[in-house]
């Protein structure tokens, strides 16, 4: 679960003589995307957020594995039948997809989709399930089985009953998608907001830089942090909305692909960088990796800086970001 992010200091309505801000709330993607455009006026603003909107629809129907007509749905139909084509960029995002699973050692992994839902997080769980149900749960997961053909850009499940889902990119890739988008057609400075999962470009109206507040989430109707969004993306993966406690011990609805268990040990990470969809996989990927090898991973990557914080409230931030250390 991507936690929200609290944006400050954002004056909607405000204007320059030069620049007005509008913004608007629509459902997408089955999830609440903020659109924020700084536009020379009202009637271009509201038209190209007309745009982003758009774009966004068409990037779910290509990738949506509920839409029973997605490429994404196709592919996933014939699993253990045939490859199948897709669009170049729906390629494309598979690729990148496959290189977090494997520089992950498959803490992430697209083909979760085919993951049996045995966790419940709505209170109605009232034992661990047991550990052969557990790793049965994941039987039909794994990346390698993915066979992707770049000349004739196809994908392929090599087992049946796999399935891929974009669920934890698919937000981001089309946050960046609009980001990039709206820059071509000259629109300078906005937020394109899906779900927590933000890719930001410019300055406000007056100048000053995006600010984000990250709420606190032993607290979560506080904001412990508040950043200036100097790189263009932010992503918040948390845990503390949905888990089970069993023996003393928090078992968060995210689970670990390779072990059918639910991560443990980390509430929330928030990772900072040029693209949105990366940053999802680096947070998502920290949630399952744990304190220790999640940082070890992300160090390795200096363009994207963080903020991970365990289940106890102790609190790791990147070089350069200015975060109290104290626990929470």
């Amino acid at each position: 679960m991507k936690q929200a992010l609290v944006l400050l200091l954002i004056l909607y309505g405000f204007s320059t003589s030069a620049q007005v801000l509008r913004k608007r709330t629509v459902k997408l993607m089955g999830s609440r995307f903020d659109i924020i455009l700084v536009a020379p006026d009202s009637l271009t603003a509201e038209s190209h957020i007309d745009t982003v909107i758009a774009e966004v629809t068409r990037i779910e129907n290509l990738i949506s594995d509920w839409k029973e007509d997605s490429q994404i749905s196709q592919v996933n139909k014939n699993a253990g039948i045939a490859p199948v084509r897709v669009d170049p960029k729906v390629f494309a995002l598979t690729e990148r997809a496959l290189h977090f699973s494997r520089i992950t050692r498959g803490a992430f992994d697209i083909s979760f989709a085919a993951m049996d839902r045995i966790w419940k997080f709505d209170g109605s769980m009232t034992e661990m399930p047991d550990p052969e149900t557990v790793k049965k749960s994941v039987e039909k997961v794994g990346y390698r089985d993915i066979l992707l053909d770049r000349a004739h850009s196809t994908i392929f499940l090599k087992r049946k009953g796999m399935k891929i889902g974009f669920g934890a990119l698919g937000e981001g890739y089309a946050a960046d998608r609009c980001r990039d988008l709206m820059l071509a057609k000259g629109i300078k400075a906005g937020i394109v907001n899906g779900s927590g999962d933000m890719s930001t470009w410019g300055k406000q109206p007056d100048g000053s830089d995006w600010t984000v507040g990250i709420t606190n989430p032993l607290r979560k109707d506080t904001v412990f942090a508040v950043l200036p969004l100097r790189q263009s993306a932010v992503v918040t993966s948390g845990s503390y909305e949905k888990f089970v406690v069993f023996n003393g011990r928090r078992y968060s609805h995210i689970i670990n692909p390779r072990t059918g268990y639910p991560a443990t040990g980390v509430s929330s990470v928030t990772v900072f960088g040029p693209s949105a969809e990366t940053a999802n996989g680096f947070s998502t990927s920290l949630m399952v990796l744990g304190q220790e090898a999640g940082l070890k991973l992300i160090k390795k990557h200096p363009d994207y800086s963080y903020i991970l914080i365990t289940d106890n409230g102790r609190i790791f931030s990147a070089p350069g970001l200015d975060i109290k250390k104290d626990n929470l």
